[in-house]
């Protein structure tokens, strides 16, 4: 019963999370996918196979192309044809979408920042090392 009510309640609170940072995102005209898409372009060192990019992501290569193709009409991400290999499709950030990036990390730590302000400052670290502890039997 106890793991229960924890699963529970981390699923609410997560919940919350989400839609606060949701919230945060419409704005930008961003959607969580695009968001996260963003993110993983803004960090990488160098433009993505579209392969790699939904790997990075999690996801299925055939999820991953309205996420791209919205973030190209929005000038956020382009396509480019791979040098190296012909067949393969390249997606880089645009300058506009690193800004998008920037912004939505804004609205997620906004967004966490607001719904944990009922925690001390010990109880958040202490937070983030349980979770993490959670998060790395999962690698």
């Amino acid at each position: 019963m106890e793991d229960k009510e924890l699963a529970e309640l981390l699923h609410l609170v997560s919940r919350r999370l989400r839609h606060g940072y949701v919230r945060r995102l419409v704005p930008l005209g961003l959607s969580p996918s695009q968001a996260r898409a963003l993110r993983v372009l803004a960090d990488a060192d160098q433009p993505l196979r579209m392969v790699r990019l939904a790997d990075e992501l999690r996801i299925v290569p055939r999820s991953l192309t309205p996420v791209v193709d919205a973030l190209e009409e929005a000038g956020l991400a382009r396509r480019e044809v791979d040098p190296a290999n012909r067949r393969s499709t390249l997606v880089m950030i645009t300058p506009q979408g690193r800004q998008a990036a920037e912004g939505a990390r804004d609205a997620r730590r906004q967004a966490g920042e607001d719904l944990f302000a009922a925690l001390s400052a010990d109880q958040r670290e202490q937070l983030r090392g349980l979770l993490s502890l959670v998060e790395s039997q999962f690698g």
